[in-house]
């Protein structure tokens, strides 16, 4: 792609989604979410492959639909209230219409079914944007609406934590499992959101850097499958040695960074009384645990001297700049001694 283009698109990406942040108006935010969505369509259909175009017709369908839904939402919130702002809303059809359409934005279940389908079609670099830089404009919008639809919120959360467990268990492509990843670090996000909005802050930072060293990985070994994944010891022996833990990070195991959110949050929801609500939460992470395993099993433990079922590749030079693999490779693993600081910052 032509840098000056390329230029364009990300400045176009920045700029919908510092709109929306900036923005107490459904209009400006709307058209933020809007700038979003038109300046991404062209960076996952730039390899002109036939998945790449079938993925970003999904995309563009399933957010032209939500877009739909929070200007409906917004316009009947303001015919019913007389108010366009976003603080303000306060009648219950338009906030449960708009919470269901910024759900469908971000891909939380029961309407996730876009997102690995989506994912799967891209490159690893535009992948990572959708899952990273495209969640930030509709949860600026979600933290400015709760604590209105607790049941809303808490339903999505928990479906998205199953779903999110459930969905990767037997899946061999490297996308789709992290698309089901990210289903369920929104589900831990979108529980605890009405209960402390800093601490979904907090996960989402840490999901966002964990993500980024995994697709990093990925895209330095050339992996899209697990197969891939099992060969991927004879181009980087360290980096080998280092990505099971990112995993083991993701999945939120201790002494790891990816433990802390997960802690904080169960800590957190134990606390007005949803108990049972907190231990499906857990049990589900113990499905997200299981497939990330997986992948730690078949890149660590399928090494030679093991029979391999794929060719062995050379290990050439890297061409990839290392630096922003090496330093989020850092945060994803040593981050959890800073959770008593962390905690401080949030009783604040």
């Amino acid at each position: 792609m032509n840098p000056y283009i390329l230029a364009a698109l990300l400045f176009g990406l920045g700029l919908g989604t510092t709109v929306t942040f900036a923005s107490s108006h459904w209009l400006l935010a709307w058209m933020g979410l809007e700038m979003n969505t038109l300046a991404i369509i062209p960076l996952m259909a730039q390899h002109h492959h036939p998945r790449a175009v079938e993925a970003t017709t999904k995309y563009f369908l399933t957010q032209a639909t939500a877009a739909a839904m929070i200007l409906f939402a917004s316009t009947t919130n303001a015919w019913l209230t007389g108010q366009w702002d976003i603080q303000q809303m306060s009648h219950p059809l338009p906030i449960a219409v708009v919470t269901l359409a910024l759900a469908l934005k971000i891909g939380l279940a029961p309407v996730h079914s876009w997102l690995p389908e989506v994912l799967q079609g891209l490159d690893l670099v535009t992948g990572l944007i959708l899952s990273t830089w495209q969640k930030l404009a509709p949860f600026a919008l979600l933290l400015q609406l709760q604590p209105a639809n607790s049941a809303i919120l808490i339903a999505l959360g928990l479906a998205s934590t199953l779903v999110g467990g459930w969905g990767g268990l037997n899946q061999t492509q490297l996308r789709k499992i992290l698309a089901y990843s990210a289903i369920a670090h929104l589900g831990w996000m979108i529980l605890i959101l009405q209960f402390s909005p800093s601490l979904t802050l907090l996960t989402l930072l840490t999901y966002f850097v964990m993500t980024l060293s995994t697709f990093l990985v990925f895209k330095l070994n050339k992996s899209t499958n697990i197969n891939m994944l099992a060969t991927s010891w004879a181009q980087a022996p360290a980096l080998t040695a280092l990505t099971p833990l990112i995993l083991l990070s993701l999945g939120g195991l201790p002494p790891l960074t990816g433990f802390m959110p997960k802690w904080l949050i169960l800590q957190e929801l134990a606390k007005p009384d949803l108990a049972p609500t907190a231990t499906l939460a857990a049990m589900s992470a113990l499905l997200s645990l299981y497939f990330y395993l997986r992948l730690t099993y078949a890149m660590t433990l399928t090494m030679s001297p093991n029979t391999l079922t794929g060719v062995t590749p050379w290990r050439l030079q890297h061409l990839q700049f290392s630096l922003p693999l090496a330093l989020a490779t850092a945060t994803t693993l040593l981050l959890l001694p800073l959770a008593p600081a962390v905690v401080a910052l949030l009783t604040l």
